[in-house]
């Protein structure tokens, strides 16, 4: 099993590169906590895709603390690199959005492989949970996404965007993207809709589990979508209407598995208080040992 990580972010909203900010008592990432995760797990390989000037960095950051018996590749999403010959827009600066990005690490994939974000923690039954799903079958069109309650997900500190999940017999039937939730008193609301949300309802932090198939539909998602972009220089293409397109139209199925564990993030710059005292306690009740990595 390989796992795949998000890092390329500008973390706008949080004010500078969020996945590179020390909240562990020992100054570790936030996705340091998801590697140790996975590697208990059975994961024997991660890939992380990052902007290019962060690329070497972040391998040897990586490298001098993970045992040499799991691989580490980091690739750059570059906005040049694009399937089928397409020539990339002179004007264009930001990257192509979520779906380019796992497109961008189909060379050093081979196998059945998980995607998280570098500045979510997602606990360690998630990462549990996902090599269940992983080792009960090897269907290639049978995919996962771990989820999470939505009233377990939100920030103090401003609103959020999150996919709602709808299940049909513990299959992913569709998502829908709220772009602004928050919680007022003891409501949930999105408040581009003002509609009113239930606290309970699952929702994915893009925890995909995913076959090596996913490769070739991601390229012909992205050739289509490409075509149809509001703005060359803003428009991105995302991960999860992939998903949704391809559930849609019965490509694939999606599992949904029950994550078993406490999400927490760094949306804005105040969660990082909490983040910290959350991986502080987490080691102090030795969940993690500390220092993390013992080479």
């Amino acid at each position: 099993m390989i796992l795949l990580i998000m890092a390329a972010g500008s973390g706008s909203r949080y004010g500078k590169l969020k996945q590179f900010d020390k909240l562990g008592p020992r100054g570790e990432f936030l996705m340091e906590y998801s590697i140790y995760d996975a590697i208990n797990n059975g994961f024997k390989k991660i890939v992380l895709i990052t902007k290019k000037e962060n690329k070497d960095f972040l391998y040897n950051y990586l490298r001098k603390k993970i045992n040499k018996s799991i691989e580490i590749v980091v690739v750059a999403q570059e906005i040049e690199n694009l399937p089928r010959n397409i020539v990339s827009d002179k004007r264009r600066i930001k990257p192509w959005g979520t779906a380019h990005a796992v497109w961008c690490a189909k060379n050093h994939i081979n196998g059945d492989f998980a995607i998280i974000n570098a500045d979510d923690y997602y606990g360690v039954n998630s990462f549990k949970n996902a090599a269940i799903f992983f080792n009960k079958t090897k269907n290639k069109d049978n995919y996962g996404l771990v989820v999470y309650k939505l009233k377990d997900t939100l920030s103090d500190y401003g609103s959020v965007s999150r996919g709602l999940c709808k299940v049909a017999n513990k299959k992913l039937s569709s998502i829908h993207e709220y772009l602004k939730i928050e919680k007022n008193n003891d409501t949930i609301v999105d408040n581009d809709s003002s509609e009113v949300l239930n606290e309970n309802d699952f929702v994915s932090m893009n925890f995909w589990l995913c076959r090596i198939t996913i490769f070739d539909h991601l390229e012909k998602y992205i050739v289509k979508e490409m075509i149809k972009l509001d703005d060359i220089q803003k428009s991105e293409i995302y991960l999860p209407f992939a998903a949704q397109e391809l559930v849609s139209k019965n490509i694939i199925e999606i599992d949904i598995v029950d994550s078993d564990s406490k999400w927490f993030g760094i949306t804005y710059i105040e969660d990082k208080n909490k983040s910290t005292e959350k991986l502080l306690h987490y080691t102090n009740n030795r969940t993690y040992p500390s220092p993390l990595w013992i080479n």
